[in-house]
């Protein structure tokens, strides 16, 4: 057959059989070659078969682009960061052997791409903005599903995956990268997602953190993980970005804001809250107890007559308790 041009139900084959060879081996896949080839894919087949070409199986996937398929095996600080983000801004197709991010950023996800070592180009949808990066490997997707319990209903059915500690702010962080969303102006950060297990789970990890943290319903299949207060917002922000290397450049700059300063970062003064309120209200019935003073009592712990008065009015269990002490 040599360089002979072939034909195939009228038409001209337009690529040298040695070339066809080539692009195959290479890692192109036979519908590829044909179509570039202008003939159909049964006859590259007969070609490959005829050349003793060893064909692949049909369905059988020949890595185009490079990318580390064991990645998600092997903890690290950017293993954990890229699985967080996976968690909020991934998915898995049920049908494919893909494994997917979108991001309006697109340099995040070049940054990602080069840390699982791909070079996998990216795909923009020209309507929404929204920036796709495509790593087919059934290797990977078995790993996300096996290691980390991710299904392709990963929106509503996400479970909290195991994370070791030393790697838990990454983690979160590359979630918060996808999911997350700061305000420094109101001294909030939040996380939305649809699975309430996975939210709950979220939710305890950073109360035992220490954060200010509570979670709201939105709407029936979503909810919000929100963190309040200038110390909260600042320690958190302190603890996410520790050690870090992946990282969203735009939300990073807005903990860094004059208002999340250090210097002017405090909680609402403990008299706001109801923890503290409750603390002062048993202070004054201690020292009340002692003095007998209304007056006094007020002066010594800092508060207005009318503060005590309307204690009094508000709450029964107190004026149970100034009346007893009076008896």
């Amino acid at each position: 057959m040599g360089n002979e041009k072939k034909r195939r139900n009228g038409r001209k084959r337009t690529m040298e059989i040695e070339d066809m060879i080539k692009q195959y081996q290479e890692g192109k896949g036979t519908k590829e070659i044909a179509e570039a080839a202008n003939v159909s894919q049964g006859y590259v087949r007969l070609i490959f078969r005829e050349h003793n070409v060893t064909l692949r199986p049909f369905g059988h996937w020949h890595r185009k682009y490079q990318l580390n398929e064991h990645y998600f095996k092997t903890w690290s600080n950017n293993m954990a960061y890229i699985l967080g983000f996976f968690y909020a801004d991934g998915f898995i197709a049920s049908a494919q052997q893909t494994v997917s991010f979108a991001q309006k950023d697109k340099t995040i996800l070049e940054q990602i791409k080069k840390e699982m070592q791909s070079d996998q180009v990216l795909y923009q949808n020209k309507q929404t903005g929204v920036f796709m990066l495509n790593l087919n490997s059934k290797i990977m997707k078995d790993d996300l599903i096996q290691l980390f319990g991710i299904s392709s209903n990963k929106s509503s059915e996400a479970v909290f995956p195991e994370i070791p500690d030393e790697y838990l702010n990454h983690f979160i962080r590359g979630y918060f990268d996808g999911d997350g969303y700061v305000n420094p102006e109101k001294n909030v950060v939040s996380f939305v997602g649809g699975s309430q297990q996975y939210l709950q789970a979220l939710l305890k990890i950073l109360q035992n953190k220490g954060f200010n943290v509570y979670l709201k319903e939105i709407e029936k299949s979503y909810s919000r993980v929100i963190i309040s207060g200038k110390r909260s917002i600042y320690m958190f922000g302190q603890w996410i970005y520790s050690n870090r290397n992946l990282y969203l450049k735009r939300k990073y700059e807005l903990f860094q804001q004059q208002s999340l300063n250090q210097e002017q970062l405090e909680d609402r003064k403990l008299s706001r809250t109801k923890k503290a309120v409750l603390e002062r209200k048993k202070q004054f019935a201690e020292i009340y107890k002692i003095n007998q003073s209304i007056e006094d009592t007020c002066a010594e712990i800092g508060i207005q007559l009318n503060t005590y008065q309307k204690w009094l009015r508000t709450d029964a269990t107190f004026q149970n308790r100034i009346k007893n002490d009076f008896k």
